[in-house]
């Protein structure tokens, strides 16, 4: 039983049609009732054993298949996490009662994901309906009917299988994209070099289906006088398309950050670039230099989310004074705003993306004071555990519904 007074065990065995419960080595941890009624096994013959021991290819068919297609799904179920359905499958299945004697039969099997408190695949679920009777049925109709019905049957089971190539094409076309995809992340995010005495870490979540890379970004660059440019931004929308935007765009504000005078000057170059980028506009971006020679924080923001600093004794000052328009928002140039704090040692600043602190149906300030009370609670933390930390509070199930990217500098 568990709190609702509900026992899913029973509910399991209660199941009407055939299900399995399998580990990520296809190792059968239970089966319900209908599954053992349906192959005619007990349990003890299933359960605790590999699943191909219990219900190997037919030896006598060089073509069948069954196997092999159903390895096929049940190790993408546990390697991505995400739930196949397969085609319809003949895979024929010994008769317990009379050893090597095959029957011919058909499967139309579905294959989800169950998941652990990690939010990793600790389970298969594998449900799995027969249709080897109506087949049979079908088969067994006489006259001008059943010639029809047999021809109906070969097509059906042909387009299954033309049906089950064409989602394997698609699976690998979909596996070469995400390789250019982690690719490109790591040429244009790469982990952030050495910062001398500084210390500072750097967290990147891209959306869930985002083929790992997306439209946020973050950039640090080493500015004479002891000093460091700090950027995030955001460019609108997900996968390759909003990558190579940002891209862009990282590339031209990490040159502007080295030369300009000031962060708001730097977003003013970044803002004439952008307008020859398609896809720039509306982006956001918060840029912040540290000088640790007088301790001050100079920043300015494109219509981003503004980045936090929390003090050593755990109070929280949002850096909100400098905020303007995103990029492209006006029709005309119009330099941007600049402002100033001061910090003392021991002090972290924290920049991110929107996906960090925004839920639907929210006010951002709800976010916003999610991440204060987080920080406020781990003050004192170096970057890299205080990065976690953050991460955990306001992203407790690991899966972004939209891209986050975290840049946390021990001050």
């Amino acid at each position: 039983m568990n709190g609702s007074g509900i026992d899913y065990e029973v509910v399991f065995r209660a199941l009407p049609g055939p299900v399995a419960l399998l580990t990520t080595d296809l190792v059968y941890a239970d089966v319900n009732d209908s599954f053992l009624s349906m192959t005619g096994r007990t349990r003890d013959q299933v359960v605790g054993r590999y699943i191909f021991d219990v219900f190997p290819d037919n030896p006598g068919d060089p073509d069948a298949s069954g196997m092999r297609n159903l390895l096929a799904s049940l190790r993408r179920v546990a390697e991505t996490g995400e739930r196949d359905t397969m085609a319809l499958q003949r895979y024929d299945v010994v008769d317990p009662s009379t050893p090597g004697v095959w029957e011919e039969r058909y499967w139309s099997p579905v294959n989800t994901p169950v998941f652990g408190e990690d939010g990793k695949v600790v389970l298969i679920l594998h449900r799995v309906e027969e249709v080897t009777e109506l087949m049979r049925a079908r088969a067994r109709a006489g006259g001008a009917d059943g010639d029809r019905a047999r021809v109906l049957e070969a097509e059906l089971y042909t387009r299954a299988r033309e049906l089950q190539e064409l989602n394997e094409q698609l699976r690998r076309a979909h596996a070469r994209e995400h390789e250019v995809a982690l690719s490109l992340q790591a040429a244009m995010l790469p982990a952030p070099g050495p910062l001398g005495e500084r210390s500072g870490a750097v967290r990147y979540r891209p959306a869930v289906g985002a083929l790992n890379v997306c439209g946020d970004w973050y950039d640090l660059a080493e500015l004479p006088g002891d000093r460091l440019a700090v950027a995030v931004g955001d460019v609108v929308g997900h996968g390759l398309v909003a990558a190579g935007v940002m891209g862009q765009l990282r590339s031209a504000l990490s040159a502007a950050s080295r030369v300009a005078a000031g962060p708001a000057r730097a977003l003013d170059v970044l803002g004439l670039y952008a307008r020859s980028v398609e896809g720039a506009e509306s982006t956001t971006v918060f840029l912040a230099v540290v000088d640790w020679s007088d301790h001050t924080l100079t920043y300015s923001s494109a219509g981003h989310p503004p980045a936090a600093l929390l003090h050593p004794d755990g109070t929280v000052e949002f850096l909100d004074g400098a905020t303007d328009p995103p990029l492209g928002a006006r029709p005309e140039h119009v330099a941007r705003p600049q402002a100033a704090t001061s910090f003392t040692a021991g002090a972290s600043l924290v920049l991110y993306t929107d996906g960090l602190v925004e839920r639907r149906h929210e006010d951002i300030d709800r976010g916003l004071r999610r991440l204060a009370g987080s920080l406020a609670r781990h003050r004192g933390a170096d970057p890299e555990p205080l990065a976690d930390a953050i991460l955990a509070d306001l992203m407790p199930s690991g899966a972004a519904t939209d891209d986050t990217a975290l840049i946390v500098i021990g001050l």
